[in-house]
């Protein structure tokens, strides 16, 4: 069976993630193991006891993300002859993972860089005010104009009606004040620790850059599609560009879906915690078939089912 990978992005995470796995597989165990040992600390444990507080943490949740990403992977690769990943892509965070998935850069190297990006990430909230709102209902010329007027930035375009922006907490503010006047249906301030995808990340943006420099990468064995670019990405100092400007800049989910979709794929896995992913698919494209993978029993569906 031929399959896209998708990844999930930051706020999938849930205390729990990825036990049963550990608990259920030889080769889950010895990638989180590998990966407690890498970083220093013990991912796993965090992942599987909590607290909430402290997974949530941007620099605990995305490498707890990418981790159980791959495992998830690496279980049904492993249970489920003739499985094939014909592509992949990754919501925010979850670019990174596709990249691994892909063999664009090695699973370590991948879990170092995104703990970096999580750390710098996290330092660049607590540097600055920021902060987020979602938009429901209304065209996304409306809301460009309402951001403008508001001086905030287009964060994520995650699905048709569904659009988020991101900047100053006074902007974000304005922003939830001014939203029907630009005919939007609901704005929503959502708890976030800063303004992710806006020029506030731009201190984390320019220190990835310098951190991936030191990345080892060959190009993807199977096609990714990038956020920022909603394209397939190949030659490797353009996936390190767009990687560098996907931390600042607009995620491009509807259009990277549709990309896809355009090149043929019809079959799409969510590995990741939640089913945030398969909900978007499923407004973007509603033809499109989309599982997810999340724990054991999700695997044994997906198994079951065939894909």
């Amino acid at each position: 069976m031929n399959v896209v990978a998708l990844f999930s992005g930051q706020g999938a995470q849930k205390v729990g993630m990825g036990k049963d796995f550990y608990e259920s597989s030889a080769t889950a165990r010895a990638m989180m193991d590998e990966a407690d040992e890498v970083l220093g600390f013990s991912l796993t444990k965090l992942m599987f006891e909590g607290p909430e507080e402290e997974l949530t943490r941007t620099s605990r949740c995305q490498p707890a993300l990418y981790l159980h990403g791959l495992v998830a992977l690496a279980m049904l690769k492993e249970r489920m002859d003739g499985l094939k990943v014909e592509a992949a892509a990754g919501l925010s965070l979850g670019e990174f993972t596709a990249h691994a998935a892909a063999s664009t850069f090695s699973f370590t190297d991948g879990l170092r860089l995104v703990a970096k990006r999580g750390e710098l990430m996290e330092q660049a909230c607590q540097n600055t005010e920021g902060s987020m709102a979602a938009l429901i209902g209304g065209e996304e010329a409306q809301i460009r104009e309402l951001a403008a007027a508001c001086n905030v930035d287009v964060a994520n375009l995650n699905a048709p009606g569904q659009i988020v922006l991101s900047g100053s907490v006074a902007g974000i503010d304005a922003v939830v004040e001014k939203a029907k006047d630009f005919g939007i249906r609901r704005a929503i301030k959502l708890n976030v620790a800063g303004a992710y995808h806006s020029s506030l990340m731009q201190s984390a943006q320019d220190a990835l850059a310098l951190e991936m420099q030191g990345v080892a990468m060959q190009s993807p064995q199977v096609p990714v599609v990038c956020n920022f670019g909603a394209c397939e990405v190949s030659d490797t100092a353009v996936i390190r560009e767009m990687l560098e400007k996907q931390v600042t800049g607009s995620v491009r989910w509807i259009e990277s879906i549709e990309a896809l979709r355009a090149k043929g794929f019809t079959h799409f896995i969510e590995f990741g915690p939640g089913k945030v992913i398969a909900g978007l698919v499923g407004k973007i494209d509603k033809d499109a078939q989309i599982i997810s993978v999340e724990d054991l029993a999700s695997l044994e569906a997906a198994i079951e089912s065939g894909v």
